[in-house]
């Protein structure tokens, strides 16, 4: 039986990951409490004392803002500890699935990133995935990189839990209009890397980095705007807050963002013949899921996970 090591079960990646993988084979699923990626040491004894088939590396220090006040840490875990698992993989003869960020773009491009578009990074965040990218690849071994864009889900710290919260508290929202991506659920990513791994010996095969977004393209505040149409929240006095478009200059950050965090799946598409569905599609499931969530009581709550858990939004 396959068996697969997948690490930051309960982020928010990993936590679907950890519920999906188990029909193809065993899977032992790590949190930080079993596996710190900021010790090396722990990398290499809990993959040699595994030897996994697949690794699936869905942990990472993903709070954008506090990695640049916290490079070091930062580089620890989304750079040091990639190449750590691929040489360890390479060792043992397994697959590598690691996830990255459109965040390695500056955002400068006018149309969607393609895989043999140079990244650039403009903060840190983006730069400690970048050298994750980099170290996986020097191991030269089978691995999939796999580059998401505004992922977001029923539980973590994302941009959907936020507009959620702060629609809930205020009269007016203001939201940047000139930031435009392809917001993917992570349920969706976690279905393709179930589908890529039905088929481990053609994944070994099509070593590479590959693009996994959601279809299509929306600013923030159109995203936020349909998030409200799909999940009205009413704030304090009962009302529906009222949406305000704005620039990205006029909502400084630590850390700067990309203008264009858009991706192209053709590479994934031809490659895997795997069609990630689009944008709006995910939204209205991941939707349909928060409220069961939420009647269940195990909604919005998971929202007060501290930010290092989960995957990049």
């Amino acid at each position: 039986m396959t068996k697969i090591l997948v690490t930051g079960k309960d982020g928010q990646l990993g936590a679907h990951l950890a519920r999906m993988l188990p029909a193809l084979g065993h899977v032992y699923a790590t949190g930080r409490e079993s596996l710190d990626l900021a010790h090396a040491d722990a990398i290499r004894r809990t993959v040699r004392e595994m030897r996994p088939n697949v690794i699936v590396n869905a942990a990472g220090y993903t709070a954008v803002d506090k990695v640049e006040s916290d490079a070091r840490h930062a580089q620890q875990v989304n750079a040091i500890a990639p190449g750590i698992l691929a040489e360890e993989a390479k060792r043992i003869g397994a697959l590598l699935v690691h996830y990255s960020s459109v965040y390695v773009f500056d955002g400068t491009k006018p149309g969607p990133y393609s895989e043999n578009d140079a990244p650039h990074p403009i903060n840190a965040y983006g730069r400690s995935k970048l050298a994750g990218e980099r170290a996986v690849a020097a191991a030269a071994g089978d691995y999939l990189i796999l580059r998401a864009s505004w992922v977001y889900d029923v539980r973590g710290r994302n941009f959907l839990l936020t507009i959620l919260e702060l629609a809930a508290e205020r009269d007016v929202l203001r939201v940047v209009d000139d930031q435009v991506g392809s917001p993917t659920w992570a349920s969706a990513i976690a279905q393709t890397t179930a589908c890529l791994l039905g088929d481990v010996a053609r994944a070994r095969d099509a070593s590479g980095v590959y693009n996994l977004a959601a279809e299509g393209a929306v600013s923030r505040f159109d995203f936020a705007r349909r998030v409200l149409e799909l999940e009205p929240a009413s704030n304090a006095g009962g009302s529906r807050p009222r949406l305000v478009r704005i620039s990205t200059s006029e909502f400084p950050l630590p850390a700067r963002r990309p203008l264009n965090s858009v991706l192209d799946n053709r590479k994934l598409t031809s490659t895997f013949d795997v069609r990630p569905a689009t944008w709006e599609h995910q939204l209205r499931a991941c939707v349909r899921e928060l409220r069961a969530a939420l009647a269940s009581g195990s909604g919005l709550a998971a929202h007060e996970q501290k930010e290092t858990d989960g995957f990049p939004p």
